[in-house]
């Protein structure tokens, strides 16, 4: 089975690095490893132009997949990567065993809370709001619901633990983990 590997790591310093070492996990479990970092990216000088054959190679990439792991480690805000969340909604919409981990354990509602300070009221209905009247999603989910439940419709799960700050898209424990499950139900 081929997993295609989602997360921002892409824009990591050291990203063939990290890349790498889920590629070698991956392996190690069995599976065939599809990364979007093994893209050929065509030579261009016009930005938008590379980033729409970096998108279509993308979508062959996970064309090419049987099965996803996300990172949903939260990436420049409170939630994931727009991307990852994009690709995993794709996988899922092929209807592909997906699984998913965060290295960080607070779930999306902690997290918007803190952005606002703790300042969630209740409105007329009870529904949670923000200072801003925006509903907050309060359901016990690692990242926005339709990430939580997508996966969960497909059979999979997510893996969330608490790292050092520093370590948020390089430790791999929890990416590990993700591979166990996954080789429990379709390898063994």
């Amino acid at each position: 089975m081929k997993i295609y590997l989602a997360g921002p790591e892409v824009f990591l310093s050291n990203a063939r690095e990290v890349l790498d070492r889920k590629i070698d996990l991956t392996r190690r479990y069995g599976f065939v490893p599809v990364s979007p970092g093994d893209l050929e990216v065509p030579a261009t000088d016009a930005k938008r132009a590379k980033g729409l054959a970096i998108s279509s190679i993308n979508e062959r990439l996970m064309m090419s997949a049987d099965m996803i792991i996300a990172n949903l480690t939260p990436f420049r805000g409170v939630a994931a990567d727009v991307g990852t969340a994009f690709e995993l909604g794709f996988m899922c919409a092929r209807g592909c065993p997906a699984y998913a981990f965060s290295n960080v354990l607070g779930d999306h509602y902690a997290r918007v809370s803190c952005l606002h300070d703790g300042r969630i009221e209740p409105d007329a209905h009870g529904r949670p709001r923000g200072p801003d009247g925006l509903a907050v999603e309060d359901f016990d989910m690692v990242d926005n619901l339709m990430l939580d439940g997508g996966i969960e419709a497909r059979g999979g799960m997510v893996i969330t633990r608490e790292v050092a700050p520093a370590e948020l898209y390089t430790d791999h424990q929890a990416f590990e983990e993700c591979l166990r499950q996954a080789a429990a139900k379709f390898l063994l």
